[in-house]
């Protein structure tokens, strides 16, 4: 007999009653003319309703532009669908939405160093941007690149592109030259924003000669280079940021482009080939956008959002798109523990912040910390916190409510690059319960399928979405017959996207949780039973005597064995003893089949330059397969730890 799990968190009254989640609701429930008397009649509403509720986001976020008649051009084939084809829109316009001195960004550094700008400012600024581009012969369609750390002037940068309809395409600067030439060398930008150095660990990282490099391999038209330090840069062939902008004319109108106008060009991981350029187009990511901070995080002007992301990861555009709520953004670069685990708590309480967000890895390393912000911090402007990057562990909802916040909406959030959004989000109308997403993203038609292509509940499978949604990719850059794009999403099951997650959907009384069981392309399969590699990852993260692990399978005698590899804390040693304590948790947490037949220590784990560990890339070393691009990774020296491991002969 199942028990009902206890939430951890529950909406009040004023939450189901007020707020823009419920004022959404209550809109929504007018259209239908029936009673949406919980999350999940108001989800079912919206993806039976799709013409009708994204016409209404648009109305409700009181999105800028000439709508059209038309929400939805329909095709047989589901990304070859059209929505609003009649639209004209603008990013910047509709992200430039005030004109006062309300503070539009804040921007501060692991130093301490802060600047601020208002929305005034923002407005002219990027209007400056978007007059020099334009003079200087960018048209739209045309790229423009940025090698920028999380700061103001990326974010001017990126709404100038906007206002003009460029293509805007980022890399953050731990990067490597070939790294961004993996991504940029695609796109052929006829511009490049760079920053000639920062700051990461009380370290100030010069990227004078990596510009240099870049500016003769890529070779565009114009290099602007932002000093790091001081007033001018060292960089041979660079226009100084403050002289460029000082030179500006009087900005141009915002260009009135079709709704599908190509934004944004985000990259994959690339570690099992060349990036994937993933082209978004500019109505998609903005009504996706404004549908989950206003419907979802009802993110307000009065509000401070902030996210911990590098300019090279989807979450800085996904941050970015808040400027659309008339809110505050606070910006942050450099290491989010230097000095210490408390550092981003500091800024919740200096800044005020209201909306955190963060990976699920800084919540575990603060916990194994030993810090308690409930009782260092005051947080009493905290009301939603985010995670998002990997799983949020179970252990670390506890660690959440019971050391940091007890009042506090945990939203775990999912998605990805693929989409620019979240499949599945949080939600103030519905509880919070232990391991779970809270709620599947209104519009979003998603389910889990079985290996047969059918929709289970209660089941793990593949997480799917049957209907087509307006953040679908417009195009795969340099892919002109669809292949690529196709085979991404689509080779799996029908006309029906595939994300290449491991799921579960939760049923709840009202609403439906989501579990992420890891990547389905990281899925083990011992005795042919399938494993999600989260599962393996909650367990042995609990332990103190580890500081985090990687787990994959190995093909063996004609099986597939499961194989650990672990970093042990400061000062442990990989025991007979710890490895029996190991997978006595793993087998009391999990089951027998996800004990490893093999446990093997690593001084590190390699990862993607955005955070993410890259299980394939281990497993192909363990396998003695090559590695097609190590460019990708931060640290491809430890792939080395890995190989020719006796043990796994």
């Amino acid at each position: 007999m199942t028990t009902t799990p206890t939430p951890l968190w529950q909406p009040d009254e004023k939450r189901l009653n007020e707020g823009q989640p419920a004022a959404f609701r209550a809109r929504a429930e007018q259209l239908a003319g029936t009673p949406l008397t919980d999350y999940r009649d108001l989800h079912r509403w919206s993806v039976t309703q799709p013409e009708a509720f994204w016409n209404l986001v648009w109305d409700f976020c009181e999105l800028r532009g000439h709508k059209g008649e038309r929400v939805l051009a329909p095709s047989p084939v589901f990304r070859h669908n059209r929505w609003f084809p009649d639209a004209r829109i603008n990013m910047a316009e509709n992200l430039l939405p005030r004109h006062d001195t309300h503070t539009a960004l804040v921007s501060i550094d692991e130093g301490g160093r802060r600047d601020q700008i208002s929305y005034n400012d923002l407005h002219v600024a990027a209007g400056q941007v978007a007059a020099q581009l334009q003079a200087a012969g960018v048209e739209p369609g045309d790229r423009v690149a940025g090698y920028m750390p999380n700061r103001i002037e990326t974010v001017i940068a990126a709404l100038g592109c906007a206002w003009i309809g460029a293509i805007w395409s980022s890399c953050s600067p731990d990067f490597g030259v070939e790294g961004v030439l993996d991504r940029f060398g695609q796109i052929e930008p006829k511009v490049l924003f760079a920053c000639d150095g920062y700051q990461y660990n009380g370290k100030w990282i010069e990227l004078d000669e990596r510009i240099q490099a870049l500016h003769e391999k890529l070779q565009p038209e114009l290099l602007i280079v932002i000093p790091g330090r001081g007033d001018t840069s060292a960089v041979r062939q660079a226009l100084n940021w403050r002289d460029w902008l000082a030179a500006a004319g009087a900005p141009p109108a915002f260009a009135e482009l079709p709704f599908d106008h190509p934004l944004y060009i985000l990259y994959s991981s690339g570690t099992t080939g060349a990036p994937k350029c993933i082209v978004h187009g500019t109505g998609g990511a903005l009504i996706q956008h404004a549908k989950e901070h206003r419907l979802h995080g009802d993110l307000g002007a009065d509000d401070v959002l902030f996210y911990f992301t590098t300019c090279g990861w989807m979450m800085w555009n996904w941050l970015v798109s808040g400027l659309q709520t008339g809110a505050t953004l606070v910006l942050y670069d450099g290491n989010p523990a230097y000095p210490d685990a408390t550092r981003l708590f500091d800024v919740i309480d200096a800044e005020k912040i209201t909306h955190f967000g963060t990976s699920a890895k800084f919540v575990q390393a603060v916990e194994k910390a030993g810090a308690v912000p409930r009782d260092s911090h005051d947080l009493s402007t905290l009301r939603t916190l985010y995670s998002t990057g990997s799983p949020l562990l179970h252990e670390s909802y506890d660690f959440l409510y019971e050391k940091v916040k007890p009042d506090l909406l945990v939203s775990s959030i999912s998605g990805g690059t693929d989409i620019i959004s979240c499949f599945a989000l949080g939600s103030p109308l519905v509880p919070v319960y232990r391991g779970e997403l809270q709620c599947l993203g209104l519009g979003l038609d998603v389910a889990v399928f079985n290996d047969d292509g059918e929709p289970v509940v209660g089941e793990k499978g593949e997480l799917v979405c049957r209907a087509p949604f307006p953040a679908c990719p417009v195009a795969f850059w340099n892919d002109p017959d669809e292949e690529r794009f196709h085979g991404a999403y689509f080779d799996r099951f029908e006309n029906v996207w595939a994300h290449g997650d491991y799921a579960e959907i939760v049923p709840h009384d009202g609403h439906d949780g989501l579990v992420i069981h890891g990547r389905s392309d990281a899925v083990l399969n011992p005795g042919g039973v399938r494993i999600g590699t989260a599962e393996i990852y909650r367990q042995v993260e609990t332990l103190e005597e580890i500081r985090e692990a990687i787990v994959v399978g190995q093909q063996y005698d004609g099986d597939v064995r499961v194989v650990l590899f672990v970093v042990p804390a400061e000062g442990i040693e990989l025991t007979d003893e710890l490895r029996k304590k190991i997978r006595t948790t793993i087998r009391a947490g999990a089951s027998p089949r996800h004990v490893p037949a093999v446990i093997l220590t690593v001084p590190e784990i390699p990862r993607t330059v955005s955070g993410k560990i890259v299980e394939l890339a281990v497993r192909d070393v363990v396998h003695g397969r090559e590695v097609r691009n190590r460019n990708a990774l931060a640290n491809p020296d430890a792939l080395a730890h890995f190989a020719d491991r006796p043990e796994l002969a």
